[in-house]
């Protein structure tokens, strides 16, 4: 059993800005919890209008989430080209990674344009109100995902070369969307729309 003076130690050795995405995501990780219950808690109150397996399409999202899913292992194989200074392979997998995040934010859209044609909307009905927030809010995080990926590509194609610190803090964040993201497609997609 570690003493607190070890923990303490562990914790000093974890680079700052490490430490803060650990924190904040944390935190984030308890506010999707709580948006997660709410779903589950509020899924037996729809009586009438659209439902998860009415309105949703789980095989098409399942494409969508096996690019998201798949960007988990771009990232990590961008962050082990850094590691062997391996600028133009780091550059290409990031490259591919913002690419499947990008596919599967249009595979979002595409989602709720349809929902939005078949009139489920926000809402509509506690349905509408607990996807649209669950999976809205899981989409921005997507999306500052990407912007985080994108602006860290240009700071490592201008010449910045000791950026492997925002790289794993970036890719921690991206790993966490990824997580987060299972745990809502089995939710919402395989177990509500079944």
């Amino acid at each position: 059993m570690e003493t607190l003076s070890e923990v303490s130690h562990e914790v000093a050795t974890i680079p700052k800005t490490k430490l803060c995405m650990l924190l904040f995501l944390a935190s984030e990780a308890v506010f999707f919890l709580m948006l997660i219950l709410a779903y589950v808690y509020f899924r037996g109150f729809v009586s009438s209008g659209p439902t998860a397996a009415s309105s949703l399409d789980p095989k098409v999202t399942g494409i969508y989430t096996i690019f998201l899913l798949s960007s988990s292992g771009t990232v990590f194989l961008a962050g082990r080209s850094l590691k062997q200074r391996n600028r133009a392979r780091f550059l290409s997998w990031l490259a591919v990674t913002v690419l499947f995040g990008a596919i599967f934010l249009v595979g979002q859209g595409r989602e709720y344009a349809k929902l939005l044609a078949n009139n489920v909307t926000i809402n509509r009905n506690l349905f509408g109100t607990t996807f649209f927030t669950l999976t809205g809010l899981h989409g921005f995080h997507v999306f500052i995902g990407l912007l985080l990926m994108i602006t860290l590509f240009g700071v490592i194609k201008a010449g910045g070369e000791k950026q492997m610190i925002a790289l794993e803090s970036v890719s921690l964040y991206w790993h966490f969307v990824d997580v987060v993201w299972i745990v809502i497609f089995s939710i919402i997609y395989l177990w509500s729309a079944s």
